[in-house]
């Protein structure tokens, strides 16, 4: 759901949570188109009037990126021409406000029921790894054999990996690609608050329950879910979510009987479980429950083959998010990222071409357009390994945030959503950088 209004989008989202929806929200045009690249939704709900970019300029852009997720607009004051120009320009519908959650939920049903689904093939091609390398293509193999079965399946691997996306690529080869696939961050809420987002709650369970929430594991019934770095999983917690393994059924907090389940459970870390189990911190229970099928990713400092393939991807992806004419990389460019340690893995090299787009002044990025800190040594290639670092990830961390404060008027709520993170974390860095500048 696109809409400027955070107490509309709130309102929606809970009503739309009771009905066992999973609803995305993004406070203009620029945060939905972010969301729309890097992820598949079934339906977009966009308010059509927008202090910046309006709703035809997303159905514009969207029709740019060849990304054919129906859209519905909402409108309180449209006039008979936008509404027909919304329809040319591809709007499923176009409704009045103020409606309803009733209304909402018959409109969102009467799509599920009509709708054909175009844009299945290209869901599924955005969910294709690409990779030329010979480990990798073993990986997905071995995932497109076990995608059927209904067995756990526990994915270790350094951050930006891409073990979310491998989860993703393993539902999409399963009889359950059609039904939910569900991730939830283990590491992003406080155990309370995780508990009922994993579980769901009854109303007046708790402090702040003002409605009846259906937990992730419902909300995937029939479907697949992610537990997304569940090294980070209170311990208390594990115990509750090994009886939802074994019993198959979940219990809402402050509910009065077990709801049955039928779910593919995968998980994900970043950490060395073999080390957590050993200092007792996580339970060697649910480890063997979780770990029935193991994949473990290679870094991509291990996947030299792909790194330029990676680039060029991302090249080509942020040029027509962005509206650029970037025509690709220099040889140069392309030999400098090879040789560089990833230390981040993939996530650090989207982030370093997403940059070099936006800086990039010809028509193809070279190594200066990297923006890669050169280390003066005697006798040292330009694109050797030891001779160039990146910027650092905390400093590139911060510039996001600070440039997501800028886009929002220093909106930290606004900002924290384009971010994807809470507004606790936001604030804890925003700390955390004022603190070091006062040590300074």
């Amino acid at each position: 759901m696109v809409d400027s209004d955070l107490g509309q989008r709130a309102a929606i989202a809970r009503a739309l949570d009771q009905e066992g929806y999973s609803l995305v929200t993004a406070p203009d045009v620029f945060s939905a188109l972010e969301k729309l690249a890097g992820e598949a939704y079934e339906l977009v709900l966009s308010e059509m009037e927008f202090p910046q970019l309006d709703g035809i300029h997303l159905l514009k852009r969207m029709k740019d990126l060849r990304l054919l997720t129906p859209v519905v607009m909402l409108t309180a004051r449209a006039s008979v021409t936008q509404a027909v120009e919304a329809m040319k320009q591809g709007a499923l519908d176009v409704v009045l406000k103020p409606f309803n959650p009733q209304t909402m939920k018959a409109l969102l049903g009467q799509i599920h029921h009509n709708q054909k689904h175009p844009e299945k093939e290209q869901v599924e091609n955005r969910y294709a790894l690409i990779t030329q390398d010979r480990r990798m293509k073993e990986l997905l193999e071995q995932a497109r054999e076990i995608a059927d079965s209904h067995a756990s399946v526990f994915i270790q691997g350094e951050s930006g990996t891409g073990k979310e996306l491998f989860a993703r690529y393993i539902h999409q080869h399963s009889k359950r690609k059609d039904k939910p696939f569900v991730a939830v961050n283990c590491s992003a809420l406080p155990e309370t608050l995780l508990e009922s987002e994993i579980l769901g709650h009854e109303k007046g369970s708790f402090t702040g329950a003002v409605a009846r929430k259906k937990g992730k594991f419902e909300l995937a019934h029939e479907g697949t879910l992610l537990l997304d770095e569940i090294s980070e999983m209170a311990f208390a917690l594990q115990s509750k979510l090994l009886r939802v393994l074994q019993e198959k059924e979940v219990d809402r907090i402050g509910g009065d009987r077990p709801i049955p389940v039928d779910v593919r459970v995968m998980a994900t870390t970043n950490r060395e479980i073999e080390k957590l189990l050993n200092e007792g911190n996580f339970r060697e229970d649910l480890f063997f429950r979780l770990n029935v099928i193991p994949f473990r990713l290679p870094p991509l400092r291990e996947r030299r083959e792909d790194i330029a393939l990676l680039a060029r991807f991302f090249v080509e992806k942020y040029t027509r998010l962005e509206g650029r004419s970037v025509k690709g990389l220099t040889d140069e460019a392309a030999e400098c990222l090879v040789q560089m340690p990833w230390r981040g893995n993939v996530r650090e090299l989207e982030n370093t071409v997403a940059r070099a787009v936006l800086l990039c002044k010809g028509e193809s990025i070279g190594a200066k357009d990297l923006f890669l800190e050169r280390q003066e040594r005697e006798g040292e290639s330009p694109c050797s390994t030891p001779a160039f670092t990146t910027i650092s990830l905390k400093e590139i961390e911060k510039k996001t945030i600070l440039h997501a404060l800028d886009r929002t008027n220093g909106n930290r709520t606004h900002a924290a959503e384009i971010l994807g993170i809470s507004v606790r974390t936001l604030r804890n860095k925003l700390n955390e950088y004022r603190e070091k500048t006062q040590c300074a």
